[in-house]
């Protein structure tokens, strides 16, 4: 596992410990994470690797799992 997955299932871990977000990915689908913790985990993705997530990224193909949320944050990275 990379060090953003690795820390992004620190962060989704804090918010909810009982989740395995290693296989989980439904997370929007199954109403695991609320409009609530959506926004949490924005800010701390924006505080962690100080990247700011647009708009049209706030979807369910992009928070339905650790590894795709991952993968956006670093392709933002790249950007």
């Amino acid at each position: 596992m990379d060090n953003v997955l690795e820390t992004l299932i620190e962060i989704l871990t804090d918010l909810h410990p009982d989740v395995d977000f290693e296989n989980c990915d439904t997370l929007i689908d199954d109403k695991i994470l609320d409009s609530f913790d959506i926004v949490s985990l924005i800010s701390e993705i924006n505080n962690e690797w100080d990247v700011t997530i647009p708009a049209d990224k706030i979807d369910p193909e992009y928070f339905n799992s650790a590894q795709a949320l991952s993968a956006l944050i670093e392709e933002l990275l790249d950007d």
